[in-house]
């Protein structure tokens, strides 16, 4: 009776503290989305890094956004994507093509720019991971775990810089262990922006084949 009593109580033990870090967790992230939404528009440098070590595959480079609400201006590959807020225009100078779509996303696990500082308020369940000094600076790390079990993505690391509230780097795990790590190198914000920044002007692409998608 009294070890039956002792694993329970450590049973009740192990719950309360996965509930207390799920917790700490969501007001992590809550302080994080609280401070995004305040600033008007947010300008990103980042890099890029894919590996499949399945495939022998490493992929680096670098890339550029800015943000306002949910509009952007996505430069990486080569290649620069513009969402207005209705319409994506994807323009690939070496294909000298641009892909005209209504739809922000290429599929459902598609995180994008906009959504990138707050895809997960909705669809993860979450607990804190580990902590890392980062040239000084404290990065906590909160992992999120798709709810759906089917979902292309098995998890997800969000390093959050504790001081700034800002999110300082993502690292995907895919289902098929592919890891994609998205590290932001400057974070500005409320910076002055053209009026024109988030419009596409087709006049400019007069060369290129326009491929309008819907």
């Amino acid at each position: 009776m009294k070890s039956y009593i002792v694993s329970a109580l450590m049973f009740v033990s192990l719950l309360a503290t996965g509930q207390s870090t799920a917790d700490k967790a969501k007001t992590l992230l809550d302080e994080v989305s609280a401070k995004v939404k305040s600033y008007d528009n947010i300008s990103i440098d980042f890099k890029y890094v894919l590996d499949n070590s399945e495939e022998n595959i490493h992929q680096e480079t670098r890339g550029d956004v800015v943000m306002a609400g949910d509009k952007y201006v996505l430069n990486i590959l080569g290649i620069t994507r513009i969402y207005d807020g209705k319409t994506l225009y994807t323009i690939s100078p070496e294909d000298e093509e641009v892909t005209i779509s209504s739809d922000n996303t290429e599929d459902e696990n598609t995180i994008t720019p906009s959504m990138m500082l707050s895809f997960y308020e909705n669809g993860y369940t979450y607990a804190l991971d580990i902590e890392q000094n980062v040239q000084g600076r404290k990065i906590q790390y909160v992992k999120l775990v798709p709810i759906d079990s089917n979902a292309e993505i098995k998890y997800v690391l969000l390093g959050i810089d504790v001081k700034t509230k800002h999110i300082y780097n993502l690292i995907e795990i895919g289902s098929n262990d592919t890891k994609t790590t998205l590290t932001v190198n400057s974070f500005k914000t409320n910076e002055p922006l053209s009026k024109t920044l988030f419009t596409f002007d087709e006049t400019k692409y007069s060369d290129y084949f326009i491929n309008r998608i819907d």
